[in-house]
């Protein structure tokens, strides 16, 4: 679609095409179409043509999403230009305040950004585009339309100061969004406050649907302004629970009058649903504010009125029975203990009466479980809360909890076991089959399950011996009802998971010998219940009761097994007499008889064998508990017969899906930790153990040299390679290493290199080999550092070298590839060879001299290799895909640091690459990725310093190297802009931005300015006196402070010199730069 649009009916098609055309291909076209007009020059006019004479919504769509982008470049428009676009929309909106609301919004969307762009800029010493608020006072007098209009206006200029555009300076935004909370929010909150007593002060046609819309969107702009990010701290939203809100101090007398709490919660009682929950929302802010904005009796009285407010809204709890109203409830009850602890909760008079109110509302809401499933979550919050701070209560008054908190857990029990018979003959979806939201919940109840725990487990156990006594006899009854079965092994399966909540709660509550003794009771009746299912495979198996049982087992080994656990627990008194399990041995035993059972009988049902190995790895983790293990039988066995024959999941056969074998590098990292408690030096026993691997790679090695069987080759190596890779990850001693590289080398090294040559289009099979190679590169504890008289070092490197370049040189034969196949078919593969290769240089294992020394190009050949790949990747995918930022920039770091001879060697274009990659690490949020780019920035710049310090003087070094640096001071006098870009970024991220790596920074910024000091003092002079006058002093002194003491070289001793002084300096100019000019008078610390 080419871009010269002779009239509006072409531009109108266009935007047919890209909102609402069915037609991929006519959308892809109309996309690019788009970004030509933005580019274009006549795209303001072409935007003017559109809102004025356009026909359709579309039209005027896409004209301010192309305003948007514009007013939004990094180069702005002139001031006149922005205040005339600004001014235009205003004009245009007032005229036509019945456009779609669509358009609306994007239109004053444009207004905020060019407001927040252009907050600082001066025209005859006026702020000129902070005029926007009494330009929305115009609005507000206009027509019930024109008052939507100008509230939306403020809301978007809220939301938009709020919002963090990570493409700029994180402390610009800082700056502009800090001025308009202290000079324009707090108007603007009070404004909307007094838009809604206006609203509750006449009689609400709650039919007039503009009324309505108004008051939406003020409730929507009090909700902006409270949900500001007041101090900068960007919390993660996610974290919901955990929010404060930082209200300045200055907004104080407004939190203390008690009306402002009084009107929301009369705007609730008063409104629909749809509004009423914007009201709650707000309520939730309200009860986020930070502690300190109170003293000690005014916390306790805006306390009081919001206790008041939720005793109201649950005596009156028709509101609740909207979804979004009650969601938002949950949420506000969970933000009161959030923010106000337990001795100041009871010590409200209404106390006893509200908790008996949300203990019932808590009840019914866990009695109607499938109503609002996600707002449960923060029920148990509370409660858990609650129960948690029982043991630091100090006042007299009763907490109430001791009566309510076991009702709460009967509850939960009670519904989730009456749920059951629902979701099986409705044929619903069963919320186990949700298991993170099950585990959350669970987490959850257990604190709150151990208040008066008695009660709890007299329940548990009753219900329990109910349950299995109707199961065993619908097992034994001939005609047992399938829909019957159903609903006794879900109830079973939700008793287990409750029986290993509880018992996972002693962690988390003060416990004594009788609960101990009660959880004995418990703990009995699952492990018979482990054994009746165990007896009945495989013919009789559910899936949900064995995941249930995991947890159950999981639990208890984190409460009950262990070092830290006296052996005389009374947990074990009761399991002793009914099951003759008298301590942990015994306890272990049972659970690798489980596990063994597990992986026989489960081979096919991925999520029970996979929570089944990490159970058994979470066991092989500690020592002690490795020494009882492997006395074990079950142990044994395993570690003897680890086949395919005994245990299924280790088969190849077409059913199970690639992704499946994951779990084989679990299993194997577990069972070699077993292996090596007792193996010391013993290689016949390490040969007895890999003798499965070894009659699998004599097969693929068959299978390959005669061509057939290709699939089923395949298949095997991937579980090889995930079978090699969890052994080499246990292996952490030099001894039981080296007994798996003679084992591996030389057979194994070319098969997985023949097999990276013929699948290296597909990652199911390139991956988990490449994956291999990276861990065998790994030097843990010292693991490679060989013998001296051992060339095992540089035969591992060799054979990585090669793998490195197979795979480099036919990834390379792809061709160009879509966005969504870059990733999983290239990248992901580079990643990790660049990972590997790290490993290797930085293992301290290979003496990369011998290679050139002897001849030997491996070194060479590995090198191009990253060389090749390096330049087949943009750079912006170098810093968007995080894998392979975190692995390319360290490997850069250790090829700046020991092998400066191959960046000096490289090709100018493949220089400027790198280097250009490094400038742009500089920038990144990552602190891994940044610090890399300055430890390689310094490396670079100190190795050009000692060339040029040297010159003149007699060579003491060989003429190849000094030829080698002279190349490079070569190539950085023809392209100075480099090194000068990369001292600007690395003194605006000084001066001005939240430096986390400020050590790092400091390191190559010293050689910067010693090898461009006169680039340094234009940057000097180009910050001072961008400042007012009376700061151009102080900016001068600071610079004069931070080379205070500093010499002209880069040893150890004056870089540590110049690292104190720049922290100095960063402290100083932040003081000196806090206030924003003579213009604007210095705002006051918020917090003081």
């Amino acid at each position: 679609m080419a871009l010269h649009f002779q009239n509006l009916a072409e531009l109108e098609a266009l935007c047919t095409h890209l909102y609402v055309g069915t037609d991929l291909a006519q959308r892809i076209e109309a996309e690019k179409a788009l970004l030509e007009l933005i580019d274009s020059p006549e795209c303001l006019s072409k935007c003017q043509l559109l809102l004025e004479q356009g026909t359709t919504s579309y039209a005027q769509l896409l004209a301010a999403t192309c305003l948007s982008k514009l007013v939004s470049r990094a180069s702005p428009f002139p001031v006149e230009q922005r205040i005339d676009i600004r001014n235009y929309i205003l004009n245009y909106v007032a005229s036509q305040p019945k456009l779609a609301p669509y358009v609306i919004q994007a239109l004053i969307q444009v207004i905020a950004k060019i407001t927040k762009l252009g907050w600082f800029e001066v025209q005859k010493d006026e702020f000129v585009f902070r005029e926007i608020i009494s330009d929305v006072k115009k609005f507000l007098q206009g027509t019930v339309e024109h008052c939507i209009i100008g509230v939306i206006i403020l809301s978007e200029l809220t939301q938009e100061m709020n919002l963090v555009d990570y493409s700029r300076p994180t402390a610009k935004h800082r700056k502009i969004a800090t001025s308009f909370r202290d000079t324009s929010l707090k108007d603007i909150f009070v404004l909307a406050c007094s838009l809604l007593k206006e609203v509750l002060a006449k009689p609400l046609n709650l039919q007039d649907q503009c009324q309505q819309n108004l008051v939406m969107q003020v409730l929507k702009l009090v909700l902006n302004c409270l949900s500001f990010d007041f101090i900068g701290s960007s919390a993660d939203e996610s974290a919901d629970d955990l929010c404060t809100v930082q209200i300045p101090t200055t907004w104080r007398t407004i939190f203390l009058e008690p009306e402002t709490l009084d009107l929301f919660f009369n705007l609730y009682h008063s409104l629909p649903p749809l509004l009423s929950q914007l009201a709650l929302s707000c309520l939730v802010q309200f009860a986020s504010t930070r502690r300190s904005l109170f003293s000690s009796p005014e916390r306790a009285k805006y306390l009081g009125n919001l206790l008041k407010g939720v005793k109201r809204i649950l005596e009156s709890p028709q509101g609740l029975s909207d979804p979004g109203n009650y969601h938002e409830f949950c949420r506000f009850l969970a933000r009161l203990k959030t923010n106000y602890q337990l001795g100041e909760l009871v010590m409200v008079k209404e106390y006893p009466e509200v908790i008996r109110l949300i203990a019932n509302f808590t009840i019914t809401s866990l009695q109607h479980w499938e109503f609002a499933p996600n707002s449960v979550h923060y029920l148990l919050t509370l409660w858990q809360r609650m129960v948690a701070s029982v043991p630091f209560v100090k006042s007299t008054e009763p907490h109430l909890l001791d009566t309510y908190a076991p009702e709460i857990t009967k509850a939960f029990i009670t519904s989730r076991l009456e749920s059951v018979a629902i979701v099986v003959r409705d044929h619903l979806e069963d919320p186990l089959d949700d298991s993170a939201t099950v585990f959350q919940q669970l987490e959850q109840l257990c604190t709150v399950s151990r208040c008066e725990y008695e009660k709890t487990c007299a329940l548990l156990v009753q219900l329990f011996d109910q349950n299995a006594r109707n199961y065993q006899k619908l097992l034994h009854s001939a005609s047992g009802l399938t829909v019957d079965m159903a609903i006794q092994e879900g109830r079973l399966a939700w008793l287990v998971y409750l029986v290993g909540t509880v018992v996972g709660g002693r962690l988390t509550y003060t416990s004594t010998d009788e609960h101990d003794a009660m959880d004995g009771e418990l703990s009995c009746r699952v492990f018979q219940l482990i054994s009746l299912m165990d007896t009945g495979l495989p013919q009789r198996s559910n899936e949900k009761i064995e995941l249930a049982i995991l947890w159950f087992l999981d639990q208890f080994r984190k409460t009950y097994v262990g070092d830290q656990l006296q052996r005389t627990s009374k947990v074990y008194t009761r399991m002793s007499e009914v099951l003759g399990i008298a301590d942990d041995n015994h306890v272990l035993e049972t659970f690798m008889t489980k596990i063994v059972t597990n992986l026989k009988y489960w081979g096919r049902c991925e999520p029970v064998i996979s929570r089944t190995l990490q159970f058994l790895n979470d066991l092989s983790v500690g020592y002690i508990l490795l020494k009882k293990l492997v006395k074990i039988d079950a142990v044994k066995f395993m570690l003897k017969n680890h086949t395919s024959e005994h245990f299924p999941f280790l088969g190849i056969n077409d059913n199970c899906s690639l992704s499946d074998f994951r779990c084989r590098t679990t299993f194997y990292t577990a069972l070699t930790r077993l292996l090596m408690v007792d193996l010391g030096e013993d290689e016949d026993e390490f040969e007895n153990f890999m003798l499965p691997l070894t009659v699998s790679f004599e097969t693929v090695l068959q299978i390959f040299n005669n061509n057939f069987k290709q699939e089923e080759v395949k298949r095997m190596l991937i579980g090889l390679a995930r079978d090699l890779r969890g052994i080499a990850f246990a292996l952490n001693t030099k001894t039981s290493y080296t007994m798996l590289f003679d084992w591996m080398y030389p057979t194994c090294f070319p098969i997985l290199q023949r097999a990276i040559e013929r699948w290296y289009g597909e990652p199911a099979c390139t991956t988990p080999i490449l994956k291999l190679l990276a861990e065998l590169m790994q030097n843990r504890s010292q693991r490679l550092n060989f013998d001296v008289s051992s060339p095992n070092g540089i035969l591992l490197f060799r054979e990585a070298s090669k793998m490195i370049c197979t795979y480099g040189n036919q990834i390379l034969s792809l061709g160009s590839l879509s966005k969504d196949q870059m990733y999983p078919m290239k990248l992901k593969g580079v990643s990790i060879c660049y990972s590997a290769l790290k490993s290797a240089l930085c293992g301290n294992y290979v003496s990369f001299g011998v290679f050139k020394l002897y001849g030997d190009n491996h070194f060479d050949n590995v090198l191009q290799a990253f060389v090749k790949m390096l330049l087949s990747v943009p750079h912006s995918d170098l810093l968007q895909y995080r894998k392979l930022s975190q692995s390319y920039y360290p490997l850069l770091e250790c090829l700046t640091q020991d092998h400066m001879s191959f960046i000096t060697n490289l090709e100018p274009p493949v220089l400027l690459y790198v280097l250009t990659s490094v400038s742009e690490g500089l920038t990144t949020l990552d602190t891994v990725v940044s610090s890399s780019c300055c430890t390689s920035l310094d490396c670079i710049v100190t190795y050009l310093y000692k060339h040029i310090a040297k010159e003149g003087k007699k060579p003491l070094r060989c003429q190849e190297a000094a030829q080698a640096a002279q190349r490079l001071l070569h190539f950085m006098q023809q392209n100075p802009d480099i090194l000068q870009q990369m001292m600007s970024v690395l003194m605006n991220t000084i001066v001005f931005e939240d430096c986390r790596n400020q050590w790092s920074v400091s390191r190559p910024l010293l050689g910067l300015i010693l090898l461009n000091e006169k680039y340094f003092s234009e940057l000097r002079a180009s910050l001072i006196s961008s400042q007012s006058l009376p700061k151009q002093e102080v900016l001068a002194q600071c610079f004069q402070n931070l080379m205070e003491g500093v010499e002209q070289n880069l040893s150890i001793k004056n870089r540590d010199r110049f690292t104190q002084n720049l922290s100095v300096f960063r402290r100083d100019v932040a003081e000196a730069l806090r206030c924003d000019g003579s213009t604007e008078t210095c705002s006051l610390d918020m917090m003081s």
